[in-house]
C-alpha cells in the first residue's frame, strides 16, 4: 500500500495489524482519484471508518485542506498517525476516536465537499452511515459528495430523502457508489 500521487507520492503506508480493516485497492483509490480530479485541492474530507487512512492520506497528499479521520480502533488510529507522521501530512489532519454513526449523528460539522465511507463488510454497516448522512444534509457543502467503498454484492437500493446515486463504479471486488444532493424541487 503506498501513495499514488501528490506531495508524498510512492510513500509506502503501514497496514492495521489484524484483519479488522479492508484497505482499498490501490487500482480502486487511483480510480478515485482520477474521478475527484482537481477538486480534492483545497477540499476538506470525511474519512469514516479510516482504517489505515490510505484515502484520507491521498486526499492530503494531493492538496486537500483537511481530513478528518474518525475511528473506532485505537490500533487503527495509531496506524492512521503513523502513516500522517511518515508522510508528513500530520498538520492538515483530525483524528477523531469514536463511534462513526454517534459522531455523524452528534458532532457539529464544517460542511464537507467529501466523504469517504468504507466500513467492514457484510455489516450493512455502509447503510446505516449513508442514512444518518442523508438524514444531515448540512454535513455537504451543495456540491458535495459521499463516496462508499462495498464489495459489489453489498449493494442494495436506499431510499433516500436528501441524496442521490449519481454513478456506480466496479473495480474487481471493490464497487464504489457515488451520491450527490439532490437538486431542490
Amino acid at each position: 500500500m503506498r501513495v499514488i500521487g501528490g506531495k508524498a507520492k510512492g510513500m509506502k503506508l503501514a497496514a492495521v495489524p489484524g484483519s479488522g480493516t479492508r484497505p482499498i485497492t490501490d487500482r480502486a483509490k487511483e480510480a478515485l482519484f482520477n474521478i475527484w480530479g482537481s477538486a480534492v485541492i483545497d477540499a476538506r474530507l470525511l474519512d469514516l471508518f479510516g482504517g489505515t487512512g490510505a484515502v484520507g492520506i491521498e486526499a492530503l497528499s494531493r492538496g486537500a485542506a483537511e481530513v478528518v479521520f474518525v475511528e473506532r480502533s485505537g490500533m487503527a488510529l495509531k496506524t492512521i498517525r503513523r502513516n500522517l507522521t511518515h508522510t508528513g501530512l500530520l498538520d492538515r489532519a483530525t483524528l477523531m476516536r469514536g463511534d462513526a454513526f454517534k459522531l455523524l449523528q452528534k458532532a457539529d460539522w464544517q460542511p464537507f465537499d467529501f466523504v469517504f465511507v468504507a466500513p467492514p463488510q457484510y455489516q450493512t454497516l455502509w447503510q446505516k452511515a449513508l442514512q444518518i448522512i442523508d438524514r444531515r444534509p448540512e454535513i455537504l457543502t451543495p456540491s458535495g459528495e459521499v463516496v462508499v467503498q462495498i464489495h459489489p454484492k453489498e449493494y442494495e437500493e436506499l431510499v433516500l430523502k436528501h441524496l442521490e446515486r449519481a454513478d456506480t463504479r466496479r473495480y474487481g471486488s471493490v464497487q464504489m457508489d457515488f451520491y450527490v444532493l439532490r437538486e431542490p424541487g
